[in-house]
């Protein structure tokens, strides 16, 4: 799994499903139009808990929000004016290039793109990102997770006090 060199990188322990939510939550609420935060880890590392705590901090605490594996991509739309959430599950693209067909350029050009299995993506995937590294950690519950983070999202890590 490559992940792009960094200009801040931190890692974490979080004790609890809801832990990871409310880091999810954090994250949203420092998140703005044209941010690409790429989910990375094994299946059932929580990367989908992630996205689900993301969206919901933005909108209704009970918003359903299913995880995209068949439909590849779930758009979010809030009030207010508030940018458009595109939650992308790769797992199953063919191509890096079939991302086109799914609205990538759109969501792009003014969305918040969480991306499951950015790896998928190839050279396509922006440089400019924060990538959020889950992994397993000691019980089923427990995860670690690491936050690498370009130019923009280093200062926001700052904010988020994990720097």
């Amino acid at each position: 799994m490559t992940i792009a060199p960094a200009d801040a990188a931190v890692s974490l322990k979080l004790d609890s499903e809801s832990a990871t939510v409310a880091l999810a939550g954090r994250v949203a609420r420092l998140a703005q139009a044209g941010d690409v935060i790429a989910l990375r880890g094994e299946l059932g590392s929580g990367k989908t808990t992630f996205a689900r705590g993301f969206i919901r901090a933005l909108g209704r605490a009970d918003e359903e929000v299913p995880s995209p594996t068949f439909t590849l991509v779930e758009v979010y739309d809030f009030p207010d004016g508030a940018p458009a959430v595109w939650h992308f599950d790769l797992y199953r693209l063919g191509e890096s290039e079939d991302v086109y067909e799914l609205g990538f350029e759109e969501a792009l050009g003014g969305g918040i793109l969480l991306i499951e299995w950015p790896e998928r993506l190839g050279p396509l995937l922006p440089r400019e990102r924060l990538d959020v590294e889950l992994s397993a950690g000691s019980s089923a519950t427990t995860r670690g997770v690491r936050l690498a983070a370009g130019r923009v999202w280093s200062r926001r890590l700052a904010i988020l006090g994990c720097s």
